[in-house]
């Protein structure tokens, strides 16, 4: 299935892929997958992780398997029809085994609803926004969390800031846009403990939109916020429209704005840099973050 879908810049809107598993509708957004191939033979690895299903090598690159329907604790036969969804995102290769693939929805992230505490803690939750399609409903998945529940040095390492050594406290106010509640407190908390003591988060896009532009009729904007750092998959306002807005205001242009994202890879980073964003970085790289606002503050 050609994934190669090209969305304009800055317009709020994402492509997801539709899939089954156990005859349950589920969703990932287009810009992670690689490729989707029929189901493919794997070997299994000993004393693997419990959902991993094993590796296989479909051309020249080895990848894992991941076993969805056991992560999803779905009771499901596998089938020679099954199919294979293989992403990239941070920096990883990975395949999800499904049960097939339905198609590809264009959407507006204005119209994901983001699923509340009852069904999504930080900590135990694997979503991140639902999508109503006429009677049936569509789950998006936390694939990130997914990988991190299973293997997590894959996650931020905020380890990295010990790296950094002792640094000097400063006040410059930092805006954060992050819709996952575990990865905004481990953003925040890094930030603190490099030194950044005036971190300003928000859930998404729209907030921090509303956020500056509260600054801006107030004429502090650039007094109250010294950076901005989005991630790019956000419901109600996704990274890439916030930079839009950021970008196109003549007011706020100069603040710096960094992306960080499970999702920078080539085609994105080209699609951030049109928007004009100042720095774009991928989400394990926590320490090089702090790094990268040092330079762009000073």
């Amino acid at each position: 299935m050609d994934t190669n879908i090209l969305l304009e810049n800055g317009t709020n809107e994402l492509e997801v892929l539709e899939f089954t598993v156990g005859g349950r509708s589920y969703g990932i957004n287009v810009a992670k997958i690689r490729e989707i191939i029929a189901y493919m033979p794997v070997t299994p690895v000993p004393n693997a992780h419990q959902f991993v299903e094993g590796i296989f090598m479909p051309r020249d690159i080895v990848i894992t398997a991941i076993d969805l329907a056991k992560v999803l604790g779905i009771p499901a036969e596998h089938k020679s029809t099954d199919m294979m969804i293989i992403t990239n995102f941070n920096k990883l290769n990975i395949a999800f085994h499904v049960d097939a693939v339905s198609g590809i929805h264009r959407v507006s992230w204005a119209d994901i609803i983001t699923p509340d505490s009852t069904i999504n803690t930080s900590d135990a939750g694997l979503s991140t926004g639902i999508i109503k399609m006429g009677s049936k409903l569509i789950i998006i998945l936390d694939f990130e969390k997914i990988v991190t529940d299973i293997s997590p040095e894959t996650g931020l390492k905020v380890s990295e800031i010990d790296r950094l050594g002792v640094r000097e406290r400063s006040d410059s106010p930092i805006l954060i846009a992050e819709d996952s509640p575990l990865l905004r407190k481990l953003i925040e908390d890094s930030l603190h403990k490099a030194g950044y003591v005036t971190v300003i988060s928000t859930e998404n896009g729209q907030q921090a939109w509303e956020k500056l532009t509260e600054y801006k009729k107030a004429g502090k904007a650039k007094e109250k916020v010294h950076c901005i750092i989005t991630d790019i998959e956000m419901p109600l306002m996704d990274g890439h429209r916030l930079t839009k807005l950021v970008k196109s205001d003549e007011e706020l242009k100069s603040i710096p704005l960094v992306i960080f994202s499970s999702l920078i890879n080539d085609e994105m980073r080209i699609k951030g840099q049109a928007l004009g964003a100042d720095a774009q970085l991928t989400k394990p790289e926590i320490g090089n973050l702090v790094q990268t606002i040092d330079e762009l503050i000073d």
